[in-house]
């Protein structure tokens, strides 16, 4: 996506405590709810940056780079600052970063079309989707702008929470229509699996 320079951010860096066992190697299907996520976005970005804080197993490709978290235990917003400062650092020309959670496999595509229109009109430095009246942090478009002070709010002034960052930073909303189930769903327990599984065999 050279026309609006995203890169896109997958964040893989979660330690799946509730759900027993790393997710992005389990299968959901044929692939595995990283691979999901990987399948959708392949197409639609120049690179991908994988950011974790394991060990990831991923077919290697060109277009694909693993990174691991700049900060242990920080959460996704270390993620977010990781990818960052990866950009930074590699003199890479993107003004924007688009990340997705690994764990949710049913988003729409269509999101990033949405991305785009909110790059044109710039009003806000950070974006996240919003579905049945909830707001998923972890879909968001942030500005590369917001590296110095995210730096500085995870290192200086013990912020964690990606939601109350955002707050504090001050965020707006794509809202997105859903019908049958929220496409935004994510899983993080057995439980969520086993729906996963009864949503997978209805798609």
């Amino acid at each position: 996506m050279k026309d609006n320079n995203i890169l896109a951010v997958v964040l893989a860096g979660g330690k799946s405590k509730r759900f027993g066992e790393d997710k992005n190697q389990i299968k959901l299907g044929e692939k595995t709810l990283l691979e999901h996520v990987l399948f959708k976005i392949n197409n639609e970005f120049e690179e991908i940056l994988i950011v974790s804080s394991h060990n990831i197993e991923v077919k290697k490709s060109e277009n694909i780079t693993v990174i691991p978290d700049c900060l242990d235990d920080f959460g996704p917003l270390a993620g977010v600052l990781s990818s960052m400062k990866w950009v930074k650092k590699n003199k890479k020309q993107y003004n924007w970063v688009a990340t997705f959670p690994s764990d949710t496999p049913f988003f729409e595509i269509s999101i990033i079309e949405e991305y785009k229109k909110r790059i044109n009109i710039n009003d806000s430095s950070l974006y996240f989707i919003k579905s049945n009246n909830k707001r998923h942090n972890i879909f968001g478009l942030w500005s590369i702008n917001l590296l110095d002070v995210l730096e500085n709010d995870l290192k200086n002034n013990n912020f964690r929470k990606v939601e109350d960052w955002a707050d504090k930073i001050g965020v707006k909303t794509i809202d997105i229509e859903v019908n049958e189930f929220d496409p935004f769903f994510n899983i993080n327990t057995k439980e969520d699996f086993e729906k996963a599984k009864e949503i997978l065999k209805k798609r």
